[in-house]
């Protein structure tokens, strides 16, 4: 289920923001290195559980490296995720060197206004069987 070396990304499922953003990290790992997986399956629960990451505060995406039992959240996750990627993306990189409370506060206002401005489903992303691979969650 959890394949060796992979990077997991946990996202918020029924969020159309994040949902979008994962299709886009699909179309831009060219090197295979993300599984996914939504904060609400069981194997999201386990991983955030495995972590002791308090959930009452997570209103976040998790980037969790598997080899080293770590994760990064918020601001921190997504440029670490934009690193791996092809294209110029992983030029946003250079984002990291700015303080982590100025990144997250950012971060912050989109997260919190994220249904608002973008809408939320009734339930989990079902992905093409094309994709299905690619989550772990299934």
């Amino acid at each position: 289920m959890l394949e060796e070396g992979k990077k997991i990304i946990l996202f918020d499922g029924v969020c159309n923001l994040c949902n979008n953003a994962i299709n886009f990290i699909i179309k831009h790992d060219k090197k295979d290195t993300f599984r996914y997986a939504s904060l609400q399956s069981d194997i999201g629960k386990e991983l955030i559980e495995q972590r002791n990451i308090d959930t009452s505060k997570l209103d976040s995406i998790l980037l969790i490296e598997q080899k080293k039992m770590t994760y990064f959240h918020k601001s921190t996750a997504a440029l670490h995720i934009a690193k791996q990627l092809s294209g110029l993306y992983p030029f946003l990189s250079v984002f990291l060197i700015l303080p982590k409370f100025l990144r997250d506060w950012v971060y912050d206002i989109v997260a919190k206004n994220r249904y608002k401005w973008f809408g939320k489903k009734e339930s989990c992303m079902i992905p093409t069987p094309e994709l299905r691979a690619l989550f772990i969650d299934q």
